[in-house]
């Protein structure tokens, strides 16, 4: 009973890292309903994978309104904004997104975190972010086919020649990731309660997509396609 009035004080705090640090990767899942209006959506890019990589861009979706950081422009306003939020929602950001961003800006985020990684595999779901994705019936459209290793070559393009449509090419598929991540958050919920006694109360609704407020260059993609990728 006391641990029962414990978690209930903690819910009424919106104290999401209590309860996240009681439960395993896999049933994460279960702070985003009580949570969601303080959830907010997390992906970034980088120059590469290895420890000495960088970050380039960074984007936030909190299911309203995009934000997004440039390096070299304005990514130390990350920091700020990040603190509005209690939970961030990632793909495989334990491994790499939040490390990056601990390392770049030397911080601890105290925020509760949702790996939808951990999520999607105890579903059935493996591979990539863009796999998992396709097999759960989201299409990027004109952005299909751009890919991490794409981030990378966009950002050098753009280093290298400073054509903003380079960097809006760049920007526009990293905002894509954290838009998708929302529907994906819920499509993975409701089939984890697909199968409970929770399915007729709980069941979510599917959130419209947001529209991207980039718009990636076509002619950027295919030149850079054709220059580096073997088809």
């Amino acid at each position: 009973q006391r641990g029962v009035q414990t978690s209930i004080d903690h819910l009424e705090n919106k104290n999401a890292k209590y309860f996240e640090d009681l439960l395993p990767a896999s049933q994460h899942f279960r702070l985003f309903p009580e949570f969601r209006d303080t959830c907010v959506f997390l992906d970034i890019e980088t120059t590469g994978l290895e420890t000495t990589s960088t970050i380039t861009t960074i984007a936030l979706y909190d299911g309203t309104s995009v934000r997004y950081y440039v390096q070299g422009k304005n990514i130390d306003a990350f920091l700020e904004d990040i603190r509005q939020y209690q939970v961030i929602v990632t793909y495989n950001g334990k491994t790499f997104d939040l490390p990056f961003i601990r390392n770049h800006f030397n911080c601890q985020l105290p925020h509760a975190h949702i790996d939808l990684r951990y999520i999607l595999k105890s579903l059935g779901f493996k591979g990539g972010l863009k796999k998992c994705e396709r097999a759960m019936g989201i299409d990027r459209e004109e952005l299909d086919g751009v890919d991490g290793y794409f981030a990378i070559l966009l950002w050098e393009e753009y280093q290298k020649t400073k054509n903003p449509k380079a960097l809006d090419t760049l920007l526009a598929y990293n905002i894509e990731d954290v838009i998708n991540l929302e529907t994906l958050m819920v499509k993975a919920y409701n089939l984890k309660v697909k199968d409970t006694c929770f399915s007729g109360s709980h069941t979510m609704p599917e959130p419209p997509k947001a529209v991207n407020p980039v718009t990636p260059d076509r002619q950027i993609i295919r030149e850079l396609k054709s220059a580096y990728y073997q088809w």
